[in-house]
């Protein structure tokens, strides 16, 4: 399994995929999410499913740019119709042999940049069928794999005007709540960034020991918020002799 997250806010694009791949027992670590092109032509591939359906259309898709001009597409649209043609020749040529062994041919894709004749950056989920759907201003994400966990903080918390440094948090916090509720999902994470103001692309990844601080803060921090919920009206059927619980605003307690 996989949790790949992608972003589109006013003040650019974020992708997240997590690196942990689950083979039976096994566990391994690789990069699923790939920037192609170059110089100011570029955009990211952000993959879940089998990995050697990936990398196969990956090296189709390569192949093809490699035979541009400028090794890259005028616009989005024509990244992901060029995508999609890699992923349909694949599954012309494997998705029989790979179903008669018992193994889905289960490619889904996040694809997501700014080139050259786009007025603005923009993300599109691609489906192993190879149709495609555009990431929207009203729920301005993509998520592909153990997409449920993480949804519900992206939900009520992200909207298109939230600040690119808010989303990165909002971003993480998506990925620890998959982390921590599905075992196939996990570090190392990989992260990568467009922004309007420059338009440069930018990559990192973390390991787990580099987020100490911010899990540590994220549960402590949940756990004493849910202490400092006011009490609902439930209290005195189920729990008569308690105490209600103050609810602490503007610095003071009140109940």
């Amino acid at each position: 399994m996989t949790y790949c997250l992608g972003i589109k806010i006013r003040d650019g694009l974020i992708g997240l995929s997590d690196g942990r791949i689950t083979n039976g027992s096994q566990l391994s670590a690789a990069r699923k999410v790939t920037i192609m092109g170059s110089g100011g032509h570029r955009f990211f591939i952000m993959n879940s499913g089998l990995r050697s359906v990936r990398d196969k259309t990956l090296a189709y898709l390569r192949r093809d740019m490699g035979k541009r001009p400028t090794e890259s597409f005028s616009s989005m649209l024509d990244a992901v119709g060029a995508f999609t043609t890699c992923l349909r020749q694949v599954a012309a040529e494997d998705k029989e042999a790979l179903e008669a062994s018992k193994l889905h041919f289960n490619l889904h894709a996040i694809i997501g940049g700014r080139l050259s004749d786009d007025r603005e950056p923009t993300m599109f989920l691609v489906y192993p069928e190879g149709n495609w759907i555009e990431v929207d201003e009203r729920t301005p994400y993509l998520s592909i794999g153990a997409t449920a966990y993480g949804k519900p903080i992206l939900d009520r918390a992200l909207r298109y005007d939230t600040s690119m440094q808010t989303a990165l948090k909002l971003a993480y916090l998506s990925f620890d709540s998959t982390r921590f509720s599905s075992a196939d999902v996990g570090f190392p994470i990989d992260m990568v960034t467009m922004t309007n103001g420059d338009g440069n692309w930018r990559q990192t990844q973390f390991d787990y020991d580099d987020l100490v601080d911010q899990r540590q803060w994220w549960n402590r921090n949940l756990t004493d918020l849910a202490q400092r919920m006011p009490d609902g009206p439930w209290i005195d059927k189920l729990i008569p002799a308690a105490q209600p619980t103050l609810a602490v605003v503007g610095g003071e307690d009140r109940e």
